[in-house]
């Protein structure tokens, strides 16, 4: 969604919609990686039936991460992709369904934003290249260190676009990986995989939203299925309570700024490419074992959930005194509805709408203030009112002058804050201060300092740093050059007093100022504001845009063609008579080829993934549609900070024109690129357990050529048409592996046919709404959580898991004993246990009371867990079995946290930690710590600290 704040937003105002994954690591045993068993029970204490995966958000970071190194070749990157699934299905493990969407060709008002973002990237990957062969020419001038120039061809990522031969390897690769945990992973057993790949035309989250409505209006239905959508994009939270399904999750990864990323140049940690100086690397490790690798920490998951949000939206939107009946569904598409106003995919948003700024508040309290006189909502099951929009809309209007003067002030008071904080700093500043890595810390940082990288890099900075001011200092009719260099003529040019702070772009409109609509229409579209019929043609586009927004997320693409013709909004005050404007879009549209999409979306610099004949149209001079292909083009900030928030002003593709120039270059297409160019379907896979297994070979034995229906009784009520695939996976035919390092599946059982949704009229109307016989999940939030403290005044946390009753890990006495032999006392390691409670000090805030007879066992408190999160129970088939007495100590760090549920008091009666039995004079020296009898270790030192001499 084109809202980059929006999740930020959500998250904190609404907080206890996230819980943190819960995932089983692998185990080695002799150097051998143990596969986890996903037919066990999900350690999330929750179980999902159907798995959907929004593919394009696991194949860009797989094929170019920006955390870790990127992958040497193509081969490299599939497997990547099939780890991250795994990885994905070991927290989710689905029991129904598993179901892979890749984007195929997307509707027209999609491809304007590919367009834009595939040009802006082809756009600054070249800046980048040349300003980095820049300052590699000005080190090595100045007898800099660098590494030599890696020759290595760059991934240009715009090849994750259907119709490219990456696309078509994708999709042979995944069907192979398919087939192969099929056969040999239990976790996918009974469940049914469905792979929907570039070929078939429509964006992968709305694919997967469609087949949902569809299995939705069937009678097979389970209205109370689990879904689970993995994606990061922000829109999916709109589609996920779109569906009203009852129990819908999201999964994504959890994000993480400011990650550190090596220099380009001299690939060291610690600096910039503009800031590297080219010294030589520093030697990593006692034996420079450390020397290739980077600072790498895997990326967490999180889940959202959507039913808690649903318990939010439920408490916020609801309204008294309504003269109509209160629907709780219907309000939610309206907020849905609201929030496009703050920008999605396909509609630049409203002037006077920011998210930073609280805008979805603003409208969601105008609605409740409006709506006692619209006489109803705003939307239903897809279609707008726009007689009742009109009136939201002028409402804001009222308020868009105070919005602006209000941002600007904001503005205002900003910078000055800031420049009142520069004065104090450089007031306040002492003679000199070691900067980055060896700034002084602040007392009570309870985390630990980092690692110091490339120290001497940072000394370096340091000493000329030191070195400039002592020059400037000493010499005070010296003025400096612009490149910091000291100018023997004149004095010290006084510098104004903001001069450290960044240039603003100029802002030639001045929303703050009266005149601000002329001066917006004036600048934005070269038009009088008076212009009323252009004002008008632009308000009716937005409108129609609107419908079109909310048609595609509720019923499916209402018009493959429409898209807006504007790089700018309308305001919001120019909404007046929208009531009368049409809204119906054409029937029977047809979505571009794979290959045209290219066209329409590519730059010409990555014309190389196009035929010979078709790249020329982008390059050559005397090409009919040359003028879509610009070398360079503007970005228009248009108040914003930095180049990305900004818009690219690309001219519009020509739909016509672009067909017509491609009729003559269609002959020159070969046979593999005339059937990558063709739009494709889905497929369906099962393994030789599923029901379904049988009833799909014998079609294939009787050779059906007509579509079949899938009985729903073997397929966990999933409804839809099947029919013959050329290149299916058959039982007992060798799958060939597209992935050299992989083997050869010689002994498959699994199989594949086409699949396809069931098939409704055009005219027919999916109904927003909660399935008869859907039970409500149980309320998760309480009373406390709708403020930010508890009545006690402690800080609000959110619930950590699925299960509120879950009982919090503690460890016993033991567990602590190994952690005071196998953890370092003397420095602090980030997220682990750099002080643990002294084992004599019952006394401590860490213990709790005890009970009966039951021996003390500390308890930690919630900030000094490790770098796993506690899990909670271990579930059974992981616990480990109680160990006798005798028995040898048990010192593995995934062994000591136990729950407490494992242990009763009447273990304590007598017995020691782990089993052992108790010493009486043990049982009488409570501030000590017993020990198993015959081990050699001497007992701790009182304050928990061991004496090593």
């Amino acid at each position: 969604m084109g809202v980059p704040a929006f999740f930020r937003w959500l998250s904190r105002k609404y907080p206890s919609i996230i819980v943190n994954c819960v995932e089983e690591k692998a185990k080695e045993c002799n150097g051998v990686k143990v596969p986890i068993d996903t037919s066990k029970p999900n350690p999330n204490e929750v179980e999902f039936d159907n798995l959907y995966l929004d593919m394009n958000g696991i194949i860009h970071p797989c094929t170019h991460p920006e955390d870790k190194p990127a992958p040497k070749n193509e081969d490299e990157m599939m497997v990547a992709i099939f780890e991250y699934i795994d990885r994905i299905f070991n927290i989710v493990r689905p029991r129904r369904l598993l179901y892979m969407a890749i984007d195929g060709v997307a509707p027209r008002a999609k491809m304007n934003q590919q367009r834009s973002r595939r040009f802006r990237a082809s756009k600054e990957g070249m800046e980048a290249a040349e300003e980095k062969q820049k300052i590699r020419q000005e080190i090595l001038a100045k007898g800099g260190f660098l590494p030599p120039e890696e020759v290595k061809e760059r991934f240009d990522s715009n090849c994750i676009t259907p119709g490219t031969e990456f696309m078509d390897n994708l999709a042979k690769c995944l069907r192979y990986y398919i087939a192969d945990r099929l056969n040999s992973d239990p976790g996918w057993k009974n469940l049914t995989v469905i792979l929907s790949d570039a070929s078939a035309p429509g964006e992968g989250e709305h694919k997967i939203m469609d087949y949902i409505r569809r299995q939705r209006a069937q009678p097979n239905h389970d209205p109370n299925t689990h879904h689970c959508l993995c994606g990061a994009d922000a829109d999916l939270i709109m589609l996920g309570l779109a569906t009203h399904e009852p129990n819908f999750t999201i999964i994504r990864e959890e994000f993480k700024p400011n990650k550190p990323k090596p220099c380009a140049l001299c690939n060291q940690m610690g600096h910039e490419v503009k800031d590297c100086q080219g010294l030589p690397r520093e030697k990593q490790g006692k034996h420079d074992q450390f020397a290739d690798t980077l600072p790498v920490s895997e990326q967490e998951f999180i889940f959202i959930r959507l039913c808690v949000l649903r318990e939010y939206l439920e408490r916020e939107l609801t309204m008294a005194s309504l003269p109509f009946t209160f629907d709780f569904e219907r309000s939610v598409d309206d907020w849905v509805f609201m929030c496009f106003f703050v920008g999605n995919d396909f509609l630049p948003h409203l002037p006077s709408l920011e998210i930073r700024e609280g805008a979805i508040d603003r409208l969601v309290n105008i609605y409740k203030n409006v709506v006692h006189k619209t006489g109803g909502y705003l939307t239903e099951s897809g279609f707008v009112n726009l007689q009742r929009v009109q009136m939201i809309m002028l409402a804001v209007g009222e308020v868009e002058d105070s919005i602006f003067k209000k941002r600007k002030d904001d503005d205002d008071n900003f910078k000055r804050r800031q420049k009142e904080k520069r004065k104090r700093l450089k007031r306040d500043q002492p003679s000199f201060i070691p900067g980055g890595q060896f700034s002084p810390q602040a007392l009570g940082n309870r985390s630990s300092p980092q690692a110091i990288c490339n120290p001497r890099q940072a000394a370096f900075e340091m000493r000329m740093h030191d070195r400039q001011n002592s020059t400037t200092s000493a010499s005070p009719n010296t003025s400096l050059t612009p490149d910091s260099s000291p100018s023997l003529g004149g004095g010290i040019k006084r510098k104004p007093e903001d001069s450290d702070s960044e240039p603003e772009p100029e802002d030639n409109i001045r929303l703050w100022e009266t005149g601000w609509k002329q001066r917006y229409y004036k600048n934005k579209f070269d038009v009088d504001a008076s212009d009323e019929k252009f004002r008008r043609k632009v308000v009716q586009s937005y409108v129609e845009g609107l419908c079109w927004v909310l048609r595609y997320y509720y019923q499916g693409c209402a018009s493959w063609n429409w898209y807006y013709p504007f790089h700018y909004a309308p305001f919001a005050s120019d909404f007046e008579g929208i009531a009368d404007m049409p809204s119906d879009f054409e029937k029977g549209s047809k979505p571009f080829k794979p290959l045209e999409q290219l066209m329409g979306v590519f730059p010409a610099a990555s014309g190389n993934f196009l035929p010979p004949t078709w790249r020329k149209l982008m390059t050559d001079p005397e090409s009919s549609i040359i003028d879509f292909y610009p070398e360079d083009f503007a970005i228009d900030l248009n108040g914003k900070k930095y180049a990305w928030q900004g818009v690219a002003l690309l001219p519009f593709v020509d739909e016509r024109r672009l067909r017509a120039a491609l009729e003559e270059v269609y002959p020159d297409l070969t046979p593999e690129e005339t059937r990558r160019n063709s739009l494709g379907g889905d497929v369906l896979f099962v393994g030789k357990h599923h029901p379904l297994c049988d009833f799909i070979v014998e079609q294939y034995k009787t050779k059906n050529t007509e579509a079949v229906d899938i009985p729903p009784e073997l397929c966990h009520g999933i409804q839809g048409k099947l029919t013959l695939n050329d290149n299916a996976v058959l039982p007992d035919q060798v799958v060939q592996s597209p992935v050299p390092m992989l083997r050869d599946l010689t002994q498959n059982s699994a199989v594949s046919i086409s699949f396809k949704d069931p098939q409704f009229a055009e005219d027919f109307v999916f109904k927003a709404t909660v399935l008869p016989g859907a039970k409500k999940p149980a309320p998760v939030l309480k009373p406390g959580d709708w403020e930010k403290t508890n009545n006690d005044g402690r800080p609000w946390r959110p619930q950590l898991g699925f299960n509120r009753d879950r009982k919090p890990v503690h460890l016993d006495q033991s567990a602590f004993r190994t952690l005071g032999h196998t953890m370092p006392r003397d420095r602090g390691m980030p997220g682990m246990y750099p002080n643990p409670v002294p084992l004599g000090a019952y006394g401590s805030p860490y213990a709790r009371p005890l009970m009966g007879s039951q021996q003390q066992i500390p308890k930690l408190l919630s900030n000094l867990r490790p770098q796993e999160s506690w899990r909670g129970p271990t579930p059974l088939f992981q616990q480990t079995p109680q160990r006798t007495a005798g028995a040898a100590p048990l010192l593995a760090w995934n062994r000591v946290m136990q729950s407490p549920n494992q242990f009763q008091p009447a273990q304590y009666q007598g017995m020691g930690p782990m089993g052992y039995p108790q010493r009486p004079e043990d049982r009488m020296d409570r501030g000590r710590q017993a020990y198993g009898p015959g081990r050699p270790y001497p007992l701790p030192h009182p304050a928990g600290r061991y004496s090593w001499n």
